[in-house]
């Protein structure tokens, strides 16, 4: 058994660094980055794990404890890659378990980005 920690993704890739939508139009790069991020939650089943992990006693969950949303575990395995790969969440392999947990700065972001003005 490996004690190897999974590296989630570089800091700059993991922040979606967008203003409010409502304080100016995004710059090309800034769309791409988070149509990258939406488009990971536009499916159900990827919706569904992120709010299980984001909701999660202690902020983080155990692929034990989340996968049982109606699709086989390879396919719960291909969302949460998905998941990792839109900056969305982050993961550290514990023995044979790999615990996921929501980027900090992304429901913050999330949030701020889709605020209307005061």
């Amino acid at each position: 058994m490996s004690n190897a920690k999974v590296s989630p993704l570089p800091e700059s890739e993991v922040v979606p660094c967008c203003p409010p939508l409502t304080e100016r139009a995004l710059t090309s790069e800034e769309a791409v980055r988070t149509a990258a991020m939406f488009k990971a939650l536009g499916d159900p089943v990827r919706l569904r794990l992120f709010s299980l992990v984001a909701s999660h006693d202690g902020g983080e969950a155990c692929v034990c404890d989340i996968s049982d949303v109606g699709v086989s575990q390879p396919t719960v395995s291909h969302h949460l890659k998905k998941l990792k790969e839109a900056g969305l969440l982050s993961s550290e392999r514990r023995g044979t378990w790999v615990y996921y947990r929501v980027e900090p700065s992304v429901l913050a972001a999330m949030g701020q980005m889709l605020a209307s003005r005061p």
